[in-house]
């Protein structure tokens, strides 16, 4: 039987109630490690992360007034749209293709997924088509669209100019906030939200076929998954989806070509031990702190996500949670106020991102009937979303490539150098321990310098259809401190060009 959020909650505070530890994100500044008795249930300490990040809203709103049905649903509704406050000035991405809408997800009581669709901005016929997801979860997809690598940049002023390095100039590119309640997404009914990676691939595969059988000349284009973050388990999960549907014929055959990883969390149980190794090499704990945390908490977290791994009960993927997590406070104690996704900078206040312009902008009414999305109040991440798929985050899901190296599929795992929570070291340590038929010769591939223009903006390991990139002089978001190296890299990467 399906958990709810209540038999989550519960089992969250019964745990906190008896083993009393510290959540991830508290402020304390003493240089010493020690558990507290801080006891918070799961929603509480989604919306703490999400304030980490600047990006909660206190109107967190998933459930909206709607009387339409969506039972058996399967209709696109969607529009074309230009935004409002754009500049005269050319060049310019073209407005009329642009696309907003709605998916009606099938077999829900009245859930509805919003995407955004940019066909590809030089009308290439052989561009591919490109699917971006966002992390969190709960993170929408706009937080791509509008700081990394969609065809607009938000400005101070609430307004837009071009991106000269947007991927739409190399792709046609969606943008989908999934799962239900993020972003601009809604339901009517609290029983649609997601709280397993299962539904919420079946959610976007159900959705890539009815987009294609609404554009049956896009289905023959190549396609590929991308994504950042959380993504590390999105991305192989709906891939492994796609592939089970077109190995059964389901449906329309979707041509995957690749999947792309940025800053991944991937596989917990090997990257939460790899932090606090990072955080030493850049002299952000010393020695001593390093081996407190060595002796006193690897060891649990290893212990409790193989635990959770086996999938006997969902108490122990939450016991990982908290156990894998007081790693990241204990150096939390010991730097106080550093950005943990982009450790050159320290947070201003307690926020690591600002996306203040982003939801400003998306939240005026001309905006939001442009896009066509009602009084829907937009926020970049849910933190009802990330209490439902709290029991998710701690799952290993490299376990899901392997059989996609196996076809052919191309996989690229690319990472920012200045991230300490989803860094390269945790990142490279599960690429080179994933089992698969390439791996040996992979281990021991060279590492070749990669250049743009003459410059050295990364280093690459790759063999056969794997590729691990480590970006320099970037953190969490590859494509908003290097969008140069991103498009390159992406644009390679697809032609296959990437070595």
């Amino acid at each position: 039987m399906a958990l709810t959020f209540v038999d989550i909650f519960l089992s969250l505070l019964i745990y906190d109630l008896l083993f009393t530890l510290q959540f991830l994100y508290a402020t304390e500044t003493n240089r010493q490690f020690h558990p507290s008795s801080i006891v918070t249930s799961p929603d509480e300490q989604a919306k703490k992360i999400i304030r980490s990040l600047n990006s909660f809203a206190h109107n967190n709103t998933v459930i909206v007034n709607d009387n339409s049905s969506v039972i058996g649903a399967s209709r696109l509704v969607e529009r074309r749209f230009k935004f409002p406050f754009l500049p005269l000035s050319s060049p310019f991405p073209e407005n009329n293709r642009h696309h907003a809408g709605y998916y009606p997800l099938p077999n829900t009581k009245g859930a509805r997924m919003f995407y955004f669709f940019f066909e590809s901005r030089n009308n290439n016929n052989d561009d591919p088509i490109v699917l971006w997801l966002s992390g969190g979860p709960g993170g929408s997809g706009s937080i791509a669209l509008f700081y990394e690598n969609g065809p607009f940049l938000i400005t101070e002023q609430h307004t837009l100019i071009s991106n000269d390095y947007g991927w739409d100039k190399i792709s046609n590119i969606i943008y989908v906030d999934q799962p239900t309640g993020t972003g601009f997404s809604y339901t009517t009914d609290n029983s649609d939200i997601r709280h397993d990676l299962t539904a919420v691939s079946n959610d976007l595969y159900h959705f890539l076929q009815e987009f294609f059988n609404k554009r049956s000349e896009l289905s023959q284009k190549d396609f590929f998954i991308t994504g950042q973050s959380y993504a590390g388990h999105y991305v192989p999960a709906l891939a492994s989806r796609i592939q089970q549907g077109n190995e059964a014929e389901e449906g329309i055959p979707i041509r995957l070509k690749g999947i792309a990883i940025g800053n991944g969390h991937t596989n917990p149980g090997i990257q939460y031990p790899s932090i606090p190794r990072y955080a030493l090499s850049r002299l952000l704990i010393n020695q001593s702190e390093y081996q407190r945390i060595d002796k006193d908490l690897i060891p649990q977290c290893k212990s409790s996500t193989k635990d959770c791994d086996k999938g006997i009960d969902i108490n122990d993927c939450l016991t990982a949670y908290v156990k894998c997590n007081d790693i990241v406070q204990a150096i939390r104690d010991a730097t106080g106020n550093l950005n943990f996704y982009d450790t050159r900078r320290q947070r201003i206040g307690t926020s690591n991102f600002d996306y203040t312009n982003m939801v400003a902008f998306l939240n005026m009414q001309s905006v939001k009937t442009a896009l066509g999305v009602g009084d829907i109040t937009f926020v970049a991440w849910s933190s009802t979303v990330f209490g439902q798929m709290i029991g998710e985050y701690m799952k290993n899901l490299d376990v899901k490539i392997p059989p996609l190296l196996k076809d052919g599929i191309k996989v690229l795992i690319y990472v920012g150098e200045f991230d300490l929570i989803c860094n390269w070291i945790g990142n490279l340590d599960w690429v080179t321990e994933m089992e698969w038929d390439g791996k040996k010769k992979f281990n021991v591939a060279p590492i070749n310098l990669f250049r743009v223009d003459g410059e050295k903006v990364g280093s690459l390991i790759s063999y056969g259809p794997l590729a691990f990139f480590k970006v320099f002089n970037a953190s969490h978001m590859v494509p908003t401190d290097q969008p140069k190296t991103a498009y390159h890299m992406i644009q390679r990467w697809m032609k296959g060009e990437l070595k």
